[in-house]
């Protein structure tokens, strides 16, 4: 992801992500969170959400490099232990996944 997050772009993802997780097309997302600059309460929101939807599924959530502010909202939000400082290769080396980007 890169830019601004907000309502508009949030709700475009959230459709996309949420068809493939229930299509059983995906078991995994990682959100690198590198190039984004900005990111309201929607992103933080479409993150939320596609744990939640993932989770009947034994899904898996990773949050790659948050911005300082953002990884203070995700840990206030509980979500420390799905965060990491690392490439998607990294990541979807942990996981054992293969990559799918949207």
């Amino acid at each position: 992801m890169y830019g601004e997050l907000d309502n508009h772009e949030a709700n475009g993802i959230r459709t996309n992500i949420s068809s493939a997780i229930f299509a059983g097309q995906v078991k995994a997302v990682i959100w690198d969170l590198e190039k984004l600059g900005f990111m309201d309460s929607a992103g933080i929101g479409l993150i939320l959400g596609r744990m939640r939807d993932l989770a009947p599924f034994g899904g898996e959530t990773l949050i790659l490099n948050p911005s300082v502010t953002m990884e203070k909202i995700f840990s206030f939000s509980g979500l420390e232990k799905n965060i990491r400082h690392c490439t998607v290769d990294q990541a979807i080396g942990e996981i054992g996944g293969v990559l799918h980007e949207q």
